[in-house]
């Protein structure tokens, strides 16, 4: 047999066996072994404050990038180490700036791609543009465009918290972790409300009820619904508003005589439900403008309720929210931390705090792992 060019007693198996490459062989080894960095999409302090307390509790450092904007407004991301062959979790809190956010987090999930990235994960505690899931009239389904920017982009899964709705995950073809709030928030109800035996979960409106009753089962608690709307005033109604007259007009073929659909009309506003005398606890999923979280709590007062809560998973409070709070019959408003809000919390000090990093970090160590995501999902249903 010819002999081998590296001599007649070497081979490339012994090779590999120097101490130099033996050590080179075995850091990729462990690089392959536990190779996953954790990014933050954005570099202001209130963005990162969740993915610090994430990679706190996962014991890694955060991943060394920078995002920001130019002078003219461009997005750049410029990523400072390898990620190469990694599992990469990219963390985007959205901010009041959401249309910036999700362009970082496109821009940071396509730089990643190009630099060899095994697998990126996004980490999206509050979905944006999650209300803009079905389509109204000649608008867009928003929701839609934006999972398929983000599957371009690169993106191979996705970790969110209590999407508006949960036939969102059927916008993706990749895998969606639809985590859920509602552990944390019933605790927060047993430790820190007094006397929360004596309480009643109320649904703001009959579309959110399913979730206020997964809470009051889970309490053994009563449930209430607020049902109708406030009724305007004649002068209100005189103001050209309701102009022209309805008439029916046909448009088509002459002879087609379809039957009219009977427009919608709602009750006066009301409560189903005893509230007299109870502490008020509204459950909802996002609160923003919260003008009708003020008219509820002003409704429930009239109706007896003595106390009034307000649970939500992502508090984005926009506008004048925390004005209106704090001048408002609400006695505290309790929201997670997948929104930042810290200024909002200054302007109102009934605004509390839930911190979900715990089950976000432990999703990211789960996925890593390959292990399964059952046990963060236990005793959750279809409804919740």
């Amino acid at each position: 047999m010819p002999k081998s060019r590296l001599g007649p007693h070497k081979s490339f198996l012994s090779l590999s066996k120097s101490p130099k490459l033996s050590y080179g062989y075995q850091s990729r080894m462990n690089v392959g072994k536990s190779g996953y960095r954790v990014f933050s999409a954005n570099s202001t302090t209130a963005c990162t404050e969740l993915a610090k307390k994430i990679t706190e509790r996962l014991g890694v450092e955060l991943g060394k990038s920078v995002v920001y904007q130019e002078s003219n407004r461009e997005t750049r991301v410029d990523v400072k180490e390898s990620v190469r062959g990694q599992d990469i979790f990219i963390i985007q809190t959205i901010p009041r700036d959401v249309n910036t956010a999700i362009m970082e987090l496109l821009i940071m999930a396509y730089a990643l791609k190009t630099s060899c990235a095994k697998n990126i994960i996004g980490v999206l505690p509050y979905f944006p543009y999650s209300k803009q899931c079905k389509m109204r009239k000649r608008g867009a389904i928003v929701c839609k465009l934006l999972a398929s920017m983000l599957a371009k982009a690169g993106l191979t899964h996705i970790i969110t918290m209590d999407l508006h709705q949960k036939e969102i995950q059927g916008f993706f073809g990749f895998p969606v972790d639809n985590l859920r709030a509602s552990p944390f928030l019933i605790q927060y109800i047993q430790e820190e409300i007094p006397d929360y035996r004596n309480a009643i979960i109320v649904s703001k409106s009959p579309a959110a009820a399913k979730r206020a009753q997964s809470y009051a089962e889970r309490l053994r608690l009563g449930l209430a619904v607020i049902h109708g709307e406030a009724q305007c005033s004649e002068s209100e109604m005189d103001d050209g508003r309701q102009s022209p007259p309805l008439v029916r007009t046909t448009s088509g073929h002459p002879g087609l005589d379809l039957p009219l659909m009977m427009a919608k009309e709602k009750p006066p506003i009301t409560v189903v439900g005893d509230v007299g005398g109870r502490i008020a606890i509204i459950i909802d999923d996002i609160i923003d403008d919260v003008e009708n979280f003020v008219a509820a709590a002003e409704l429930l007062k009239e109706r007896g309720a003595y106390k009034i809560y307000i649970m939500a998973t992502h508090g984005v409070l926009s506008a004048d929210a925390p004005r209106l709070i704090e001048e408002s019959a609400i006695d505290e408003v309790v929201v997670t931390n997948t929104v930042p809000h810290e200024v909002q919390k200054l302007q109102c000090p009934k605004i509390k705090t839930v911190d979900v990093s715990m089950i976000l970090a432990e999703a990211i160590r789960r996925i890593h792992n390959g292990e399964s995501m059952a046990y963060l999902f236990r005793n959750i249903t279809v409804d919740d």
